[in-house]
């Protein structure tokens, strides 16, 4: 039979990380993180990484392995995410996929479509149309073209509107019939998928003190670090948090700005990922924060269940 392998998704601050944490230790797991801004080495403050204490606890893969400069898509991180999966079933080990980045986790679990190469004259021709035509007109023009994939991409992620719209017009289909077009889904696994579904005000208490200690921990400092060493322009520095940080380096807004922008921006962020994750097949959600006891015994017992198989 097939090995198992645990996949734990929801929405930031839902304590995805406490709860890969007790099941690696109770069934002799390795975690290989799911997170698109824990891939960067140098970015501490302003990320949710595991603490030293907790890596140390149990081993971790795909965290600290880029520098910010280097982008990293999801088709890297698939491509490392399986070759680390495959090297932890090797060892007699579960393996544990954590992360609350839908698209890696889905490229990992579902695999990508063969999509067109990356063409810089016609993103910078999508930038240039946007800036002349207002902030909604990527959103519109994805509209047009695939109705289905502007209901998933927030009207905002200019990345990965120009991205949909670059599928369309190159491939001469819609993202989301090509999205179906010879995808390889990751084979050799029974895959157990939770989401954590905590309760939003209480969420959203998590998710502003985070904001307001990420900032009292340094996030300032170490932006203007990173900036002196790496410049403006890596995408990386365009995560919450470290956006508004370069904000108030900027001089265009306070820290005090900073801290409820990156709060809203979280919460922002949260419902969108909860979004996305309720449309992804066959998860068991739990009905809580990752560290709450009785969270951790409902999947406990779904991951013996199926062990015992």
């Amino acid at each position: 039979m097939d090995p198992l392998l645990i996949a734990i998704g929801g929405p930031t601050g839902s304590g995805k990380t406490a709860l890969s944490l007790a099941l690696a230790e109770r069934f002799q797991g390795e975690i290989v993180s799911c997170d698109s801004v824990a891939v960067y080495r140098e970015m501490e403050v302003g990320t949710a990484k595991p603490t030293p204490e907790e890596r140390g606890r149990v081993r971790h893969h795909l965290i600290d392995i880029l520098p910010p400069d280097r982008f990293c898509t999801a088709g890297d991180y698939s491509r490392l995410a399986r070759q680390a999966i495959a090297e932890i079933a090797t060892r007699g080990r579960l393996p544990i996929v954590t992360g609350g980045t839908g698209l890696y986790l889905r490229a990992l679990l579902e695999g990508l479509f063969p999509g067109p190469r990356r063409s810089e004259e016609m993103r910078g021709r999508l930038r240039g149309s946007a800036e002349r035509h207002g902030g909604s007109w990527l959103h519109r023009l994805l509209q047009r073209l695939d109705p289905s994939a502007a209901e998933r991409i927030h009207a905002n992620d200019q990345p990965k509107l120009i991205r949909a719209i670059e599928v369309c017009l190159a491939a001469r289909l819609p993202l989301t019939e090509a999205w179906q077009a010879g995808r390889e889904p990751m084979r050799g696994f029974r895959i157990l998928r939770f989401g954590l579904d905590p309760p939003r005000p209480l969420l959203y208490q998590r998710l502003d003190a985070r904001a307001g200690a990420m900032f009292a921990a340094g996030l300032i400092e170490e932006t203007r670090g990173l900036i002196r060493k790496y410049g403006e322009t890596p995408r990386a520095f365009d995560s919450l948090g470290y956006r508004q940080a370069r904000a108030v380096l900027r001089g265009e807004m306070s820290e005090r700005e900073a801290i409820a922008a990156t709060a809203q921006g979280h919460r922002n962020y949260a419902k969108r990922q909860l979004t996305w994750f309720r449309r992804e097949p066959e998860i068991h959600w739990l009905p809580g924060f990752g560290d709450q006891r009785e969270v951790v015994e409902e999947a406990a017992k779904l991951v013996a269940g199926s062990l015992a198989v």
